[in-house]
């Protein structure tokens, strides 16, 4: 039976550029080509929730546009339950500039355009179907008046809730406390523990102030390097797959949507980090956001062969 996930965030169209290398104040640089490809966090996690066998709600917003109508359309594919997102009138759709480099590393520029539009009776509205879910999954690319106040509607519910704080930013000890799982990369990590985060030294000292902060499980993404989890009651790094990067865009949302369904479905922490662990390395394998993601019979079958 599958599990039911809520998903409050984002949704883009990513504009993706190939290029050799990153450009340099005022130069121009030519490309190795140009791709749309449908992203946002929020909506790139409810993906991967779904490609692993989750059903999936999210609650988001979009454009009365192009990009928006293109983005719904993707979302059905997936067997997402759209019904929770808002078609905004004469307001155009998230959008997500990405510069993608010959080594696999990008950088993104976003404009929030809808995104920001989500509000507290968008919550409201979908109030029900979060209560209904078996876990709240929320990011940070719409306003965190909303976030708040959907994981404030899944605590009433008794719900999980699985906060990825992405883009970064400050939080308070109040918020923290409300996370069950809280799924940082470096950025983050330092950002939220007022320490440099760089290798998995310095990730146990960054998760160990969130703790204190706070928040349960703290898991910090380290790319190549692997993570690092921090439990109530232990603490241990996992490996990453070795495999060849391509493109690591939706790396991070392909964990924290795959360790979202694994903790729904009951996988202990570390068999739920293991499966996001194999879902995130195939992903990086891959071109673009929604296109990189997988599904779930190539991560077990990559756990398999492990």
């Amino acid at each position: 039976m599958k599990q039911k996930i809520a998903v409050v965030g984002s949704i883009n169209m990513d504009l993706v550029f190939k290029i050799p290398r990153m450009p340099l104040p005022g130069e121009t640089l030519m490309g190795h080509s140009f791709h749309l490809v449908h992203g946002g966090k929020g909506a790139n996690q409810a993906v991967a929730a779904a490609r692993m066998g989750a059903a999936v709600s999210l609650v988001a917003c979009v454009g009365d546009d192009a990009n928006g109508q293109s983005c719904l359309h993707a979302l059905q594919k997936d067997e997402i339950n759209a019904s929770h997102v808002r078609v905004i009138p004469d307001c155009a759709t998230g959008v997500a500039g990405i510069l993608l480099d010959d080594e696999g590393q990008n950088s993104i520029v976003l404009a929030t355009g809808a995104n920001a539009l989500l509000d507290l009776a968008d919550i409201d509205c979908a109030d029900s179907t979060i209560a209904q879910a078996k876990l709240l999954l929320c990011q940070l690319e719409t306003p965190l008046a909303s976030v708040l106040h959907a994981m404030a509607s899944a605590k009433q519910a008794k719900l999980k809730v699985v906060l990825n704080p992405a883009p970064a930013q400050k939080l308070s000890d109040q918020i923290l406390a409300q996370v069950d799982y809280l799924v940082v990369n470096e950025t983050e990590a330092a950002l939220l523990s007022g320490l440099a985060v760089c290798d998995l030294a310095t990730a146990q000292l960054a998760a160990a102030v969130l703790q204190q902060r706070g928040a349960g499980v703290v898991i910090v993404t380290l790319g190549a390097i692997g993570i690092w989890v921090a439990a109530p009651d232990q603490a241990y790094s996992l490996p990453a797959f070795k495999v060849e990067v391509v493109d690591t865009t939706a790396a991070g949302d392909t964990f924290v949507g795959s360790f979202a369904v694994a903790i729904a479905e009951g996988m202990d922490l570390c068999a739920a980090c293991m499966f996001a662990q194999s879902a995130a390395a195939l992903a990086v394998t891959k071109l673009g956001a929604q296109t990189s993601i997988p599904y779930r019979q190539a991560v077990e079958q990559q756990l398999q062969n492990k």
